[in-house]
Formats: structure tokens, sequence, C-alpha cells
């Protein structure tokens, strides 16, 4: 979908995630508006092609499709609460971080004006935008999914629509981004304690991807074991990873490397052991993670 059949589309928000949007629909060839509370964010945009709005009235009133990507569900009905009345008949789609209450009352906010909804959530970098691979997913109501489906797949060829239900996205977005920080903290612990060794992090890269790519085949493994409430088949038991915290302190003694921040999660692992998970797949812990302390 090229030049006169491109659907036009607007695009509010320009840090650096909305830039990227922009620019994949530009390079697409959609009539793209553009509008940032800071002005002075569109104008490489503007050299590409795009249209500035001066208000943000202008700028939904340009499009058919709207799509946001501000910080939050709270900054989205923020900057768009002067253009409420322009939002009639016009789909919005949300590409920002939030809870799936905030997509809740984003959406009742957004219909009750006369919008059509659907919340969504880029799952890559901003440089990735574009690519086949890179993966969006969306909830809420699937006729604009499917209306603007050719148009969404420019920012990412792996789009994918969750249900009808307005929450979804936000809580998968959730659920795999609480991923994000343990494994990144991980690889800073490792990085420090091989620089305290006069190494550098580098050397240590091609194994971190191998740990990660073999974390990753494990996930169905434990997806199927929650689905499942079957624990017994322990390839790697909650005793083993009880086992291996003790290595923590003689490691901080060692580096001089901080590790406070397992402590939390080898708690987990001591809850799911005095629960009767000691033998168990470390699966277990779902359980655990069910049951707050």
């Amino acid at each position: 979908m090229t030049g006169k059949n491109a659907t036009p589309v607007t695009v509010i928000g320009l840090g650096s995630m909305g830039t990227a949007l922009a620019e994949a629909f530009i390079k697409a060839g959609h009539s793209t508006t553009v509008w940032n509370r800071t002005p002075a964010k569109a104008a490489p945009l503007v050299a590409m092609g795009a249209r500035q709005a001066e208000a943000v009235e202008d700028a939904v009133a340009a499009s058919p499709l709207i799509i946001t990507c501000l910080t939050t569900f709270d900054d989205t009905r923020l900057a768009l609460r002067p253009a409420a009345a322009s939002l009639h008949g016009r789909a919005l789609v949300t590409l920002n971080s939030g809870s799936p209450d905030g997509a809740r009352q984003t959406a009742t906010w957004a219909i009750g004006h006369g919008a059509r909804f659907l919340a969504g959530a880029v799952k890559n970098v901003p440089s990735a935008v574009g690519a086949p691979d890179t993966l969006l997913y969306y909830s809420g109501d699937k006729t604009v999914f499917d209306e603007f489906e050719a148009t969404l797949k420019v920012l990412g060829g792996d789009t994918v629509h969750l249900g009808d239900d307005s929450d979804l996205a936000a809580l998968y977005e959730m659920a795999v981004g609480a991923m994000l920080l343990p494994a990144l903290v991980g690889f800073f612990q490792g990085a420090a304690a091989v620089q305290a060794r006069g190494l550098e992090v580098s050397t240590m890269v091609r194994f971190a991807g191998k740990w990660l790519d073999m974390i990753k085949s494990l996930l169905p493994i434990y997806a199927n074991e929650i689905d499942s409430g079957d624990y017994t088949d322990a390839a790697s038991s909650v005793n083993l990873f009880l086992a291996g915290a003790a290595h923590d302190a003689d490691l901080t003694k060692e580096t001089n490397v901080d590790t406070a921040w397992l402590a939390p999660l080898n708690d987990l692992v001591v809850r799911a052991a005095q629960a009767g998970h000691g033998d168990h797949s470390i699966s277990a812990l779902t359980e655990v993670l069910r049951k707050p302390a």
C-alpha cells in the first residue's frame, strides 16, 4: 500500500520510538502528519516529507488513523484532551507503556468520544521499526485491526491481534517485559565481575548470548509445566538453584561486586523449597508468585 492508495496517518509523540514510527510511514509512502509538544522535534520528519500540525486538534483531524506514542496512558489522554471532539469516527491506536487498567480507562475514554480503539506495543527498539521480523501486538476493536492491518505492518512484519479485550496488549507487554530488567542486571553483574579481573566485557558477550539461547529453548517446557501444574520432571530443580544461591556471597567477596539485588529472587527459591517444591522444577516458583509473602 503506497502512494495514492496509502492510508493517511497521524503520529502523536515524537520521542525516539515515535520518530521511528513516523519515519516508517513516510518511507512507505503514507501521507504522515506529526505533532509533538516540543515542535522542534518534528523538523527532521518534515524534511523527510511529513506535515507538521501546529495543534493536536489539527493533527487528529488530518487522518483517519491516529497513532500515539507517549510514555503512559495518562500522558496519552492528557495530550489528546484538547482534540477529544475530533476523535469521533477515527481509529486511535496507542503504542505506549502502562498497566491493563490504564488501557481499559483509555479505551473507555476514547470510545466515549466516538473513537474506535486499539492498544498496542512495540516489542523491539526504535531502530528495528519497519523490519520484517519486528513484533507488534494489538488488542481491542478487531475491525480497526482488520481495516488498517496493512498500514500497521509497515511498523513491523510480525503484527498480531491478541483479542477484543482492550487491555490484552498491556497485559502481555508487562508479562513479557518483566523479564528485561532481571536479565540485563544479570549481564551487568557479570560485566562488573569480569572487569574486576581486568578483562574486557566484550569477551563474555558470545557466552551470554548462548546462555540466553538456552533459556529461550526452555520457555516452552516451563510454559507446559505451569499450564499443567505438573512440576515433577525437574531437569533444573528448586534445590539446585537453592544451592547455587550460596555462591553469591563468595562472588561479592572476591570481586567486590554488589549481588544484593539477587536477595529477593533467592527468597522466592527459599519459599518454594519451604512450600514443598524442593525437588520440583524451578518453574514451580510460579506457585509462590501467586501467593505473595
